[in-house]
């Protein structure tokens, strides 16, 4: 029997949830984007947002959507969550958050929710708070309105090799798509163009009041090797700060090297280490 019960959280319980969410301000950022934008009361048609903790002393939260998400989650709530869990059908498409707390979730879920389909175990997270000292490459600019359908196949095939599906796999594509324009018209999409195609392009996927998360990071194969990336996200990581929030951040696989020379150079340093889980 648990002697503190993971609850669904309201609108009452918004502050709480806040104060928390400020504890960490990058492992939990896109819970933290969508309380920001929608307030607890969303979750009753769009997910749900679990609590773990007396009404005094809320200890840990955890968002339930399309991803499952625990913020702040210690041993016992991981217990907590998984108990909980356990009883309900599988809809989300991954479990992202904290290496340890994903994991020891997935290590309690796997005889219920299994298998997975891949189990990205070290994700470094990284963050940085000033300028990059080395020059941005002055080519690297927000993606315009009209430029969604450039812009569009890189970010389908960035999709495709980073998560292992194609996008354009549900709904022909649809909501993928509607999820870019979106970017691009909140002034949160970057690319290099060359004759029309990109050849670089970023988005800033999640925008809190601490922080501003790369994803999507992708330069086409064909200009891989030639030594543009560092000065491409030297350019995001400038104009996001200076626009966009006092911090950027972002997560990366272990095993992908380059990528993480390339974020050294622009000054990111670690803050901790997420996991996937991919359904």
């Amino acid at each position: 029997m648990l002697t503190v019960p993971v609850r669904q959280l309201g609108e009452s319980e918004r502050r709480a949830v806040e104060r928390l969410l400020d504890r960490d301000p990058y492992a939990g950022a896109q819970v933290a984007e969508r309380v920001a934008a929608r307030g607890l009361a969303w979750w009753r048609s769009e997910g749900r947002i679990l609590g773990y903790g007396n009404r005094r002393n809320l200890e840990s939260i955890c968002w339930l959507g399309g991803n499952l998400t625990p913020v702040l989650a210690s041993e016992p709530a991981v217990d907590a969550y998984a108990d909980l869990l356990a009883s309900e059908e599988r809809l989300c498409s991954s479990i992202v958050g904290r290496a340890d707390a994903v994991l020891g979730l997935w290590d309690r879920l796997r005889g219920h929710w299994g298998p997975a389909r891949d189990v990205r175990a070290n994700q470094p997270l990284l963050a940085v708070d000033r300028l990059p000292e080395l020059p941005a490459d002055p080519q690297v600019r927000p993606v315009r309105p009209h430029e969604v359908d450039r812009l569009f196949p890189a970010a389908v095939a960035m999709y495709t090799e980073e998560v292992g599906v194609s996008p354009l796999a549900e709904d022909g594509g649809r909501g993928y798509r509607r999820r870019v324009t979106d970017l691009v018209r909140a002034g949160r999409a970057y690319a290099r163009f060359v004759d029309g195609k990109v050849v670089f392009k970023a988005e800033l996927a999640v925008v809190t009041r601490r922080t501003a998360q790369i994803q999507g990071v992708w330069v086409a194969p064909e200009w891989r090797g030639r030594g543009i990336a560092t000065a491409a996200m030297a350019a995001v990581v400038r104009d996001a700060l200076i626009r966009v929030a006092p911090t950027v951040s972002l997560y990366v696989n272990d095993f992908n090297l380059p990528a993480r020379r390339v974020y050294a150079r622009c000054g990111f340093r670690p803050v901790g280490t997420l996991a996937t889980v991919l359904f």
